[in-house]
């Protein structure tokens, strides 16, 4: 089967808004810096059409990309709360109702 490239038109409303904010959240943080993009670009090894499309939430654009633009302001270590296990409470959910419950024989008791 074909593999459907992800694109604005395919993609939930959800993970499209996340990706132009997520790509506005760049933007901000590179003019607050008064970071020019080719300045940006160059630090961050992409170059400044890449950061364009990073900026502008392209979902057809690499993580990496976004990744490199974030390390290149000092922003990566933000990364690491995303999908943070501690934090998902569903999956935790999941799991416990999988694991199900040990039932453990009582300790006999030396009174015979």
């Amino acid at each position: 089967m074909p593999r459907i490239p992800v694109s604005e038109e395919t993609a939930p409303a959800k993970v499209v808004a996340a990706a132009r904010r997520l790509g506005n959240n760049i933007r901000t943080a590179r003019k607050r810096r008064r970071l020019r993009q080719k300045d940006l670009a160059t630090q961050a090894g992409i170059n400044v059409q890449t950061l364009r499309r990073v900026e502008g939430g392209s979902l057809g654009t690499a993580v990496g990309a976004y990744i490199a633009a974030l390390w290149a302001m000092g922003l990566e270590n933000q990364l690491t709360q995303l999908a943070e296990p501690a934090t998902d409470l569903e999956g935790k959910t999941l799991e416990a109702a999988a694991r199900g419950e040990r039932v453990r024989p009582r300790a006999l008791s030396s009174d015979f």
